[in-house]
């Protein structure tokens, strides 16, 4: 079967995006499905009604692109309230015995699938994984197996639904783009045994140089155990573990690793140990093993002082929303979630705010591997459904669950510093309670209770109401450089920027409108700025306005040295700023016609990026050692 991290040979060079989907738990042994599946649209929702469980399907797509993307081979940008899947597949005689799990990355939005006409999942959430267990799949005489699995996905339109920056008009305005329905990341299956493991938690403990593994079984066994190994970059076990696997549902241990082979994962040294897995049985044969790569760091807050690794380290983070022109969600190979990185770090931002977008698990692997800072952010939008400006924003019980899910796959991945569930919920504070009030705390609270290592920010930009959240922001994109300075001043006060005053907007009526609860000093940063409205194309045409076709913030420079002049000042307000733990940049390439992006859509350059890296790797006053003069 295929090694870790390597397409199966009947696929390789076939099918689109044939690398292994889940880098930080790989089995041996799996089997991609993407490709060429049936298709049909079901614009009634009529179809589990008219027998589409059981029949052929007329149309092909590729998956794992969705059928509004080019890369599908459809194509298709209307509005897709349910679609089918189908697909015969052929499982290895090998796995014969064994459990087969059947896993999705992600089905926007509520998915349910079939197993030869047996529904086996129910899955509801656009962003996040889920999987089937098809149980023991009997072999055919001494050969492979076939199993047909169909999958219906429905997208509603209308109603509260966690969409991102999906579309709700027909036609792509602003900042919302192209729908994504259906199937859009990988389609997977591995075989297991009756016993095996869940997804490890792997929480580093920087101050006494240990893992702390949480270890999750499907069942206990009598004399079953667990046994773990940790080897660093050299190959070397530097620590190792058993553990019994018969007392509880998800066995703890902790590996300690010696004083000289601990090395801290930050930018500068993103090291990455290796953690390897055996669930033993109690004659001491393997059942089940996993590899997972672990860093080693730490968050923590120091009263206005956000540190990693005990030291300040400014977070000059871009905001990146993982769009594509053909893939739309989907990247179209994994060397595009490379680049991105690689883009951003060659513009001189040591990190991103994943925004409105619950990324796949390969950007993640690639973030920890390059040192690149993450925060975790959910695609919230979409619940702006309420009749009255009191009561506007309505996310659902669905909205905390599926977080949970996100936070869930991807509490062990060392890039990811901070976790942001919502985004620019905008509501006024009054004396009732709200559902966003209550969904708001409710997802804050959930991120808490299942991940106390890292900051959470209860809602970036806008409406903060949650007292305690362990981090405070704000968005603005005032053009004006000294404007902006003057803007953010205020932190030495604890008066710091707090929307809704949104620079002059003439939609804002109510000049006393409060949004968030008061700042109580928390490390504050100012997480959506910039946004420069650049197309060196079209810059004759400055003094225009036609943003349906193109549009950002502010007037558009004339030049592109009017560009680097504006992006050195903005991003000096902040560097400049002592108090100042980060900022994040709007944003890191253009998305169809919000054209505010360092890069162009398809990642080409359209300015001068090493004078970009110059204006933001200056020191940062934040990063200076306390006491010392700027």
């Amino acid at each position: 079967m295929a090694q870790p991290g390597i397409a199966s040979p009947e696929v390789s060079n076939a099918v689109p995006r044939p690398e292994y989907p889940r880098p930080n738990f790989v089995r041996e042994e799996w089997l991609n499905l993407n490709g060429s599946w049936q298709f049909a649209f079901d614009p009634g929702d009529s179809g589990l009604e008219r027998g589409l469980v059981h029949q052929e399907l007329d149309e092909r797509i590729l998956v794992p692109f969705c059928p509004e993307s080019e890369l599908s081979g459809i194509g298709d940008t209307d509005f897709h309230p349910a679609v089918w899947y189908r697909r015969t597949v052929r499982i290895p005689a090998e796995w014969a015995g064994r459990r087969v799990l059947l896993h999705f990355g992600a089905v926007d939005h509520d998915a349910t699938v079939w197993a030869d006409g047996r529904e086996v999942a129910r899955h509801s959430g656009g962003f996040t994984s889920f999987t089937a267990d098809l149980g023991e799949v009997p072999g055919a005489a001494g050969g492979d197996a076939e199993v047909v699995i169909v999958v219906r996905a429905r997208d509603a339109r209308h109603g509260p639904q966690a969409r991102g920056k999906q579309a709700t008009e027909y036609a792509n305005s602003d900042c919302h783009y192209t729908r994504a329905t259906g199937i859009w990341q990988t389609v997977w299956m591995e075989p297991v045994s009756e016993v095996h493991l869940h997804r490890p938690r792997i929480t580093p403990d920087l101050a006494s140089g240990a893992f702390h593994l949480e270890l999750p079984l499907s069942a206990n066994r009598p004399g079953h155990r667990i046994t773990a190994r940790v080897s660093d970059a050299d190959g070397e076990t530097v620590a190792e573990a058993t553990v019994r696997a018969d007392l509880g549902m998800a066995p703890r241990m902790v590996l300690t690793l010696p004083e000289d082979r601990r090395r801290p994962w930050c930018p500068e040294d993103p090291h990455l140990y290796r953690v390897r897995i055996e669930l033993l049985d109690g004659g001491g044969a393997a059942v089940d093993r996993a590899e997972c790569t672990a860093g080693l760091r730490s968050v923590a807050i120091d009263g206005k002082r956000l540190l990693l690794n005990g030291r300040p380290v400014f977070q000059r983070l871009v905001l990146d929303q993982g769009w594509y022109p053909d893939g739309l969600m989907t990247a179209p190979d994994d060397a595009a979630l490379v680049r991105d990185i690689e883009l951003s770090l060659a513009a001189g931002f040591n990190g991103a705010r994943l925004h409105q977008k619950v990324f796949e698990e390969r950007f993640l692997h690639h973030a920890d591997r390059l040192g690149y800072l993450v925060w975790g952010e959910f695609g919230d939008w979409g619940a702006n459904t309420g009749r009255t400006a009191l009561d506007n924003q309505r996310p659902t019980a669905g909205f905390i669950a599926q977080w949970l899910e996100a936070v869930e796959r991807d509490y062990s991945h060392p890039s990811i510093v901070g976790w942001c569930p919502l985004n620019e919920t905008h509501q006024e504070l009054h004396d009732r309670q709200t559902v966003l009030d209550d969904v708001t705390r409710g997802m804050f609270l959930a991120t808490k209770a299942a991940d106390t290592s890292r900051p959470v920010l209860d809602a970036s930009g806008y409406s903060h109401r949650v007292a305690e959240t362990d981090v405070y922001d704000s968005h603005s994109y005032e053009q004006d450089p000294e404007a902006f300075r003057r803007q953010m001043a205020g932190l030495d006060k604890n008066e710091p920027f707090i929307n809704p005053d949104d620079q002059g907007n003439p939609d804002k009526k109510d000049t006393d409108a409060v949004w968030s609860l008061p700042y109580r000093g928390q490390p504050y940063f100012c997480s959506e700025f910039g946004g420069i409205w650049w197309n060196p194309e079209e810059a004759d045409a400055a003094a225009g306005d036609d943003r349906e076709v193109s549009w950002g913030y502010g007037q558009r420079p004339r030049t592109e040295e009017e560009f680097q002049r504006r992006f050195a000042g903005l991003t000096g307000a902040l560097l400049d700023d002592p108090l100042m733990f980060g900022y994040c940049y709007t944003q890191l390439t253009d998305v169809f016609q919000e054209q505010n992006g360092v890069y162009r859509f398809d990642r080409s350059r359209k300015l001068d990026v090493e004078r970009l890296r110059a204006a933001q790797q200056r020191p940062a006053a934040f990063e200076r050692p306390a006491g010392e003069e700027g």
